[in-house]
């Protein structure tokens, strides 16, 4: 089977659309959204509908779980939090509730999809760095074959043995039976990585491959959308930059 995997769109519907777009060249069977549908963008309501009739299930994001009323963001910074509150009044019943329904983590077989750090689902912690990821040897017993991780908007993959944790670099690679792997999937909607192209990505289970990529979207109407709606300006400049 062939996983299609992508997160933290950001109600950024132009991202999202080229992401579709380029899926369809992949043979995908199947496509999983890790969460943070919502948030610093202008069009939530347009990423809601198009993720809920694309996706198998969709994680639980921070920002989704601010929106839904599932969290306190009270300690957000003003412009995130201004986004959010928007967010809330405009997401339509139907949205809404998607959203207040949405699981934190879900298990298939030895594969593991969660917004944030396995461990302490509900904190959304974030996993940057091989010194992040080796707090997940704690949890080595619960960790499956591989965990599918959003949240930080960076391409990374990090392989596990029970004593050593390091990062490997490639865009693709074959998921090996001696490791155990946390892999950051990117955004979609809001990439931080000097890259401003959609990222997506490409699970292969009988392979046993995966492949981070990446796609070119209309930047300018993204973030002219974002002006129009009295969003904090940076949220549209820093899509040109990819940071």
């Amino acid at each position: 089977m062939r996983i299609g995997i992508f997160s933290d769109v950001h109600a950024n519907i132009e991202a999202m659309t080229a992401v579709v777009d380029a899926f369809r060249s992949e043979r995908i069977d199947k496509y999983v959204c890790i969460g943070d549908v919502v948030g610093y963008g202008a069009s939530p309501n347009e990423c809601c509908d198009i993720i809920r009739k694309l996706a198998s299930f969709t994680i639980l994001g921070n920002h989704d779980a601010a929106v839904a009323g599932r969290m306190d963001y009270s300690y957000y910074y003003d412009a995130a939090r201004q986004a959010l509150d928007l967010h809330s009044r405009q997401l339509s019943a139907e949205n809404m509730a998607w959203l207040k329904n949405l699981p934190y983590e879900v298990r298939e077989g030895d594969v593991t999809f969660c917004h944030g750090s396995p461990i302490n689902l509900e904190e959304f912690e974030y996993i940057f760095s091989v010194e992040q990821a080796t707090r997940c040897l704690d949890i080595w017993d619960d960790l499956g074959a591989v965990t599918f991780i959003g949240h930080s908007h960076l391409c990374k993959s990090f392989a596990l043995t029970r004593d050593e944790v390091y990062e490997v670099v490639a865009t693709k690679f074959v998921i090996r039976p001696e490791h155990r792997y946390i892999i950051s999937v990117g955004s979609v909607g809001q990439p931080r990585d000097y890259d401003n192209r959609a990222s997506y990505t490409v699970f292969d289970t009988e392979e046993k491959t995966f492949e981070f990529k990446r796609v070119a979207y209309d930047i300018d109407s993204a973030a002219q959308k974002i002006f129009a709606a009295e969003l904090e300006r940076n949220f549209g400049n820093r899509l040109f930059l990819g940071v």
